[in-house]
């Protein structure tokens, strides 16, 4: 009752019905203590509807109260800052070798409706090479696949073995500064020849000019053998490579996210890119996100 008489008294007085709502709501409280779990429920509620209304589900209530109190937000890069639809837009090489060799150490599958499907990166290497006359299941055809090392995050290399007449051809893509120290030789002008520091101080100037354009960037190697070891794995395989060139993606950034990140400056709160890109493919695409100029 006191609670119902304050609050007209302040709209009485002119004061604004939201704020005296909340006053009354802080006197019961106080008054009943008891009350105050079910009290916190009720807003807490409130704003899990406002939320949904805004696409924004919740599954805890505590989270809401969580989320209203954050200072950080981290958030993953790819298929959440950006679209997560790659598309090749740059090679550095013999640019048909390169899509060849990409092309054939990847996972993507073509389904009955003619699209491939699998990770978004090797849509877009098997996509290009079919642009540029490079079929996937041609290749394997002529060079059946016999054995593979999965790629992993340590390592950040993935390998396919291939079975071409009475030889082995086995090809590496992966992280260009981890790739570059697992070769010897270098594929150039149609020719294989020893791998000079100069040439590596062109491959990574290049990764990090292409890495400027926020472009994701593969290296891709390979080595013909006559013999298998007996354990396939990094160790035995992934050495003594041909470098061959390299593949540049873009991921494009999801509509809405700009202003996403400009409210939460705004709010006081500090947004942090998560990725395990090239750091200047990381800065390129935070500054574009940003709407930074320099």
């Amino acid at each position: 009752m006191i609670c119902g008489l304050i609050f007209l008294i302040g709209v009485f007085k002119h004061i604004s019905i939201k704020e005296m709502f909340m006053t009354s709501i802080g006197l019961a409280v106080a008054a009943i203590p008891e009350g105050l779990p079910a009290i916190v429920t009720i807003m807490l509620s409130i704003g899990v509807t406002k939320m949904a209304k805004k696409n924004a589900i919740i599954r805890k209530l505590a989270a809401v109260e969580t989320l209203g109190s954050s200072s950080i937000i981290c958030s993953d890069k790819t298929g959440t800052l950006t679209q997560n639809k790659m598309q090749v837009t740059e090679t550095f090489g013999e640019t048909a070798f390169v899509l060849e060799l990409g092309t054939m150490c990847t996972d993507c599958v073509r389904g009955s409706d003619g699209d491939f499907s699998g990770d978004p990166t090797e849509i877009a290497i098997v996509s290009i090479a079919e642009e540029n006359g490079i079929n996937k299941e041609n290749l394997y055809n002529r060079m059946e696949r016999v054995e593979e090392i999965p790629f992993d995050s340590e390592r950040k290399l993935m390998t396919t073995i291939h079975k071409i007449g009475d030889k082995y051809r086995i090809i590496t893509k992966g992280a260009v500064d981890v790739l570059l120290n697992r070769c010897e030789k270098i594929y150039k002008d149609g020719e294989i020849r020893a791998i000079e520091n100069s040439d590596k101080s062109s491959i990574l100037s290049k990764n990090e000019i292409m890495a400027g354009k926020a472009l994701r960037v593969l290296a891709v190697a390979y080595l013909e053998v006559e013999y298998l070891p007996s354990s396939i794995d990094s160790e035995n395989i992934e050495q003594n490579l041909i470098f061959v060139g390299l593949i540049g993606m873009i991921d494009p950034p999801r509509e809405g996210v700009k202003k996403a990140i400009s409210t939460c400056k705004n709010a006081g709160i500090k947004t942090v890119m998560i990725t395990g890109d090239h750091i200047q493919t990381a800065k390129a695409i935070a500054k574009e996100l940003r709407n930074f100029n320099t």
